[in-house]
């Protein structure tokens, strides 16, 4: 496989986190219920869009609630309340309607441990891809329920990140996973629709909008986070400035300030012109064995100058044309750099294909295929998949790779919101040197704070589990012996992490 394929497959992996393919035993097993295969006679179709044209015989089952406000005309909210996974946690599953033709599907799960069920924070997961469900997640790495028996059934996860915190994994942009409609080409976009999702969802669950909202994204989720946060922010002022104006009107008095806490990203991709350099670094000098010669190594940082001033030009001008160009120079540079052989998600494995290298991909893509499933959580589609090539070649096409949305962090962290960036150092694709790397080189007022701050051994049952650096708001976390999805490879340090983070504990 070339590598200016595999550098823009790493959302696959992103978007499938590393599960073990090991069977749980009978005894832990989530039933999997059998639900009727037609609605009865008579029964009342599902209220869609006129120009909705994807459906199967899965979308004529009946809701449970259709939630609108007057606020957001023409979106609606379906929601369903699936029994698979755990039963003994609250859970909602359905789409967010717009009227653009989008169709998000999304699945949450309530906390099992929040000391106070109205108070726990809410957790927004989304992955990479770009073009991989967030579903991936929910089964294979941080969600209450992991895939078994080769996809026939589920088995619980007591490291599931809905331990002490609401979680809402989402599938976007359009068609992505369950989610389906009229195209999106770019992340702000993606953002902007998920802002409104979420505008629907604390109005049709109001019980949740006590607790503070954190939005966390994977792998190429190192753009859709600071792209959603982006828009979360300015639309929270607007509305703020609006209503110490009393300038509000009725509709939109209906909307909320959505009470958005924190960001984070785990081996994101957020700056380019930076991540690229490091992954020679990566290659020849990190803490594992080098992956290539050295005399290959020293060709790489001699071509990496070029693949700079291409992602510069990008950066300067943000044109779709001058981003797909810095995006096919630097990928042709990176590529006969790369082993075939090597895991570029985690290398210290070997293997040739993402099949080889993951074989639970095919295991959650038949759970999520078997109709029982897309009967109980309500899906409109008929063949689930879990990477679009087609939302990923869009999103190439755009130059949406290669942008910078490193940019959209600096007002993030000025207003005060927390921002988390984690990453396994055993990955390749988004490796830790380089978002270390960005870090440090980020434009803010606390830069030279940040960059001059210690580095202290963040410890997990008294062994060490990473280290990390913070400085007021901003934190960057290197986790030890993970790789591409820390959850996959260290759940039990992942799980203490994000607690850490949710609490505003120190990450040492």
């Amino acid at each position: 496989m070339k590598l200016t394929s595999s550098i823009m497959r790493f959302a696959i992996a992103a978007g499938l986190s590393l599960v073990a393919s090991a069977a749980a035993s009978p005894a832990q097993h989530v039933f999997i219920p059998n639900r009727p295969q037609a609605p009865e006679p008579g029964a009342e179709a599902t209220v869609l869009p006129a120009h909705h044209t994807v459906f199967s015989p899965t979308s004529s089952a009946k809701w449970e609630r259709i939630e609108s406000m007057g606020a957001l005309p023409g979106q609606q909210l379906r929601i369903k309340q699936p029994r698979l996974c755990d039963a003994n946690v609250t859970q909602y599953s359905g789409y967010l309607d717009t009227d653009k033709d989008h169709h998000f599907f999304f699945w949450f799960f309530e906390a099992r441990n929040a000391p106070i069920r109205e108070n726990a924070p809410v957790i927004l997961w989304m992955n990479g891809g770009p073009g991989c469900s967030s579903l991936t997640s929910q089964l294979m790495e941080l969600g209450p329920c992991r895939i078994a028996n080769g996809g026939d059934s589920l088995s619980p996860n007591k490291y599931g990140w809905n331990d002490q915190a609401h979680i809402i994994f989402l599938d976007q942009p359009i068609n992505v996973g369950f989610s389906y409609g009229k195209d999106v080409f770019d992340s702000i976009t993606a953002g902007e629709d998920v802002y409104n999702f979420l505008q629907l969802f604390y109005h049709a669950f109001p019980e949740y909008s006590k607790g503070e909202l954190h939005v966390f994204g994977e792998s190429y989720g190192g753009h859709y986070a600071p792209a959603t946060a982006k828009a979360i922010y300015e639309k929270n002022t607007e509305l703020a400035e609006k209503q110490s104006k009393g300038l509000l009107s009725i509709a939109e008095t209906q909307q909320r300030i959505l009470p958005l806490t924190s960001v984070g990203m785990g081996n994101g991709l957020t700056d380019t012109l930076i991540q690229y350099k490091h992954y020679a670094t990566m290659a020849c000098d990190s803490t594992y064995d080098p992956i290539i010669s050295k005399e290959q190594c020293d060709k790489f940082y001699r071509a990496y100058p070029g693949c700079a001033q291409h992602i510069q030009e990008c950066y300067k001008w943000q044109n779709a044309t001058m981003c797909r160009q810095a995006q096919d120079y630097c990928d042709e540079m990176v590529d006969p750099f790369f082993p075939r052989n090597v895991n570029q998600y985690d290398v210290r494995d070997r293997c040739m294909s993402d099949i080889e290298c993951y074989p639970t991909m095919g295991y959650a893509e038949k759970f999520l295929n078997t109709p029982s499933v897309q009967q109980e959580l309500g899906s409109d589609i008929e063949s689930f998949v879990l990477c679009s090539k087609k939302v990923r070649a869009d999103f190439a096409l755009s130059g949406d790779w290669m942008k910078p949305y490193v940019h959209e962090i600096p007002p993030l962290l000025e207003a005060g919101i927390r921002v988390l960036v984690y990453a396994g150092d055993a990955d390749f694709a988004c490796n830790w040197y380089g978002n270390k790397a960005w870090t440090k080189a980020l434009e803010w007022s606390g830069k030279d704070m940040f960059s001059a701050a210690a580095d202290k051994t963040w410890l997990v049952n008294g062994k060490p589990a990473g280290e990390s650096r913070t400085y007021k708001n901003f934190s960057f976390v290197r986790v030890f012996e993970a790789g591409h999805m820390v959850p996959y490879n260290q759940p039990e340090n992942a799980l203490d992490l994000i607690n850490r983070w949710l609490s505003n504990k120190p990450l040492f």
